[in-house]
């Protein structure tokens, strides 16, 4: 596969360079921020080879590519006038909803860091299996330095928090991270209420005393008192301070002359940020934290059976949507203030549970496209990276889907009542095992529940998903060969029997026009099938042949089928009517319901959607045209058509596509 040619077809179809804000890739998925998302061909990247499918949430617009997505990111960069962290100045998209707000600045503050953060929680999990199993002894040369490399990165946290929140808030990088390393420098270490109480240090005065914020003061900064906290290893100060650094600096920036602007700017924001960090935004986040932290341990306490298998069993959803992010941040956060956390731990049967499924797909289907995709899918998910799994097999299929979702969620259970818990952010899939080693009693019975845990969530889903979980489509053999061009995921089977040719009716009252005269290049350009178009005079859509629904758009402007003869059929009501956000349309389908030619599919409003300045021309689009080797007009152009007159001629290739 050639990174640079996906690279660039991802980037037109996204609507080219002009149309992003900003890109940014995890583990598995570019995720942009588009000025305008209905400029994006969804369907064209979803059946483009090497996107395994498309998601829109938490205000990005997500390509997910699998694992070759840094050579895909570094290809797309290098091919365009993105910056290379992925920024393009120009941000003026719309305003985001304030929870898509708060998701999109999490993930983009905290998703560059998790490979490392992961990399060197693994080698911290390693050195604490090598302790327990008195392989090395914590007082060696080999422990201090390994332990240094894994402890290193949570350490100084901030330091890497205060980077790449800077390009989130648009702060001078190298500021911030001054602003970073003054949190964990040695002498404010040294300077720790804790510290100096053991070394006979007296503290000036209390603040807050009789309080759960009770302070002993031991510094003051301009007669200031200063309430010295630990901040190695934290999440919200540094965040919060870089996000206050970003408000002061453009006030230097547009008051200090240019001349002395280089160094004068990040000189006085730093004399604004550094202090009011450890006065106010230090002690005041911290607390917050903490009372956040304490909270969920509270609720986290009453059932952790429970909680086990609410987070076991919804971690996949909430990963769909992108508000697996606002967990993410409490996890490091119990972390950083309690030495451990249950989040994590309890989400940990999901990944065994997505492999089990596909492992059982991927022995019991006939079809070898996925089988392909499913050993592929397995391997990677061993490692931790299910989204191939979720988005190629399990998902699309639904049921797979929720067994997973349901062996999650028991083994989230096993997890919650022996009280497994992380210990540190370490590896995916089986490099997480480490991090769940309790570093004071080593391994314990919360340790063993991990491997439990794994084994009956993995038979579990393979077991369900052998005996409920396959369609009828997945164990036939194909008689067709699928297509790259097609545009659903339903599971529809092809009779048996070969079809020479099959005819779609018309599924409107109107004029029948040329797909040239459609002003959408998505349609004109024969891009997404060949077809035909027709001027509706009656605003009902009925099915033009026999079949299954297999697309609902939720807006209702456009619905898809696959015939029992196997075509895929997309019909789009007008251009742009997406953007009606389902006003004028009502639906009288739904997905996966079986349909007879001649069904009422679709009611719409003519007069209302032309009012609101939009064109009602609507192309019959068959998606799979490589299937066929003629895809004929029989209505004649200009043409007028009533619902079920013929429309259109299909004459299968038996040669192959």
């Amino acid at each position: 596969m050639s990174y640079d040619k996906l690279a660039k077809d991802i980037l037109k179809n996204v609507g080219g360079e002009a149309n992003v804000n900003s890109v940014v890739h995890c583990t598995t998925r570019l995720r942009f921020k588009l000025k305008d998302e209905d400029k994006a061909n969804t369907n064209i990247l979803k059946d483009m080879d090497g996107v395994v499918t498309v998601v829109k949430s938490g205000g990005q617009y997500q390509v997910v590519v699998g694992n070759q997505v840094p050579e895909v990111y570094d290809e797309l960069v290098k091919g365009s006038g993105l910056a290379g962290d992925g920024i393009v100045p120009d941000n003026d998209g719309e305003k985001m909803k304030p929870l898509d707000a708060f998701i999109d600045m999490i993930s983009g503050i905290f998703a560059p860091t998790l490979g490392v953060l992961a990399a060197t929680g693994m080698i911290k999990g390693l050195v604490a299996m090598l302790v327990a199993f008195n392989w090395v002894a914590a007082t060696s040369g080999t422990y201090i330095i390994l332990n240094a490399l894994g402890d290193s990165f949570f350490y100084f946290f901030p330091i890497i928090l205060a980077y790449s929140a800077s390009k989130k808030f648009h702060v001078n990088p190298l500021l911030a991270m001054v602003i970073g390393a003054s949190l964990v420098y040695p002498t404010i270490v040294a300077q720790l209420p804790a510290t100096l109480a053991a070394t006979g240090g007296k503290a000036l005065y209390t603040l807050f005393a009789g309080t759960i914020f009770e302070s002993p003061i031991y510094m003051t900064f301009l007669g200031i008192p200063v309430i010295m906290m630990s901040y190695a290893s934290s999440v919200v100060p540094i965040i919060v301070s870089i996000w206050f650094a970003s408000k002061v600096e453009p006030f230097f920036q547009k008051r200090i002359p240019e001349v002395v602007r280089t160094f004068l700017v990040p000189m006085l924001t730093a004399l604004v940020v550094v202090p009011i960090t450890f006065i106010f935004i230090g002690p005041l986040t911290t607390w917050a934290s903490d009372i956040v932290a304490t909270g969920f341990s509270a609720v986290y306490s009453l059932s952790p059976i429970a909680a086990g298998a609410v987070l076991g069993g919804l971690w996949q959803v909430l990963v769909i949507f992108g508000l697996h992010w606002g967990l993410i941040p409490l996890a490091l956060l119990n972390i950083s203030t309690q030495g451990s956390d249950p989040i994590l731990a309890l989400m940990l049967g999901t990944t065994f549970a997505q492999i089990g499924s596909v492992l059982a797909i991927t022995i019991k289907t006939k079809n070898n496209k996925l089988k392909a995709l499913g050993y592929s899918s397995f391997i990677s998910g061993i490692f931790g990276v299910t989204e191939p799994a979720i988005y190629g097999i399990t998902l699309p299929r639904k049921k797979p889907f929720v067994i997973t979702c349901i062996s999650a969620a028991i083994g989230g259970m096993i997890l919650g009542l022996f009280g497994t818990k992380g210990y540190l952010l370490g590896g995916l899939g089986i490099f997480s095992i480490p991090s769940y080693l309790n570093p004071k009693t080593g391994i314990d019975m919360s340790f063993y529940a991990v491997p439990i845990a794994i084994v009956v969530s993995f038979v579990l889903s393979y077991v369900l998903t052998m005996m409920f979980g396959l369609t009828k489509a997945d164990q036939e053999v194909p008689v067709v060969a699928e297509t790259t061009n097609t545009t659903t995921t339903a599971s529809v089977p092809v009779k048996s029997e070969q079809v020479e040719e099959e005819v779609l009716v018309s599924p409107l009252k109107g004029q029948v026009l040329p797909l040239a005269d459609v002003k959408d290049p998505v349609f004109n350009s024969g891009a997404m099938g060949n077809g035909i178009a027709i001027l509706p005079e009656i605003g009902q859509l009925y099915a033009p042949a026999d079949g299954v629904i297999s697309l609902v758009f939720p807006t209702g402007h456009a619905v898809g089928m696959k015939t029992d003869s196997g075509a895929e059929i997309l019909m789009h009501i007008g251009m742009d009517t997406v953007e009606l956000g389902g006003k004028f349309f009502e639906i009288q389908t739904e997905m996966d319901k079986v349909v007879k030619k001649g069904d009422l599919l679709l009611k719409f409003d003519i007069d209302e959607i032309k009012k609101a300045g939009y064109e009602i021309i609507t192309p019959i689009i068959v998606t799979n045209t490589p299937r066929y080797k003629e895809v004929n007009a029989i209505a004649k152009e200009q043409s007028n058509v009533i619902v079920g007159d013929d429309l259109l001629d299909l004459e299968i290739n038996l040669g192959g596509k």
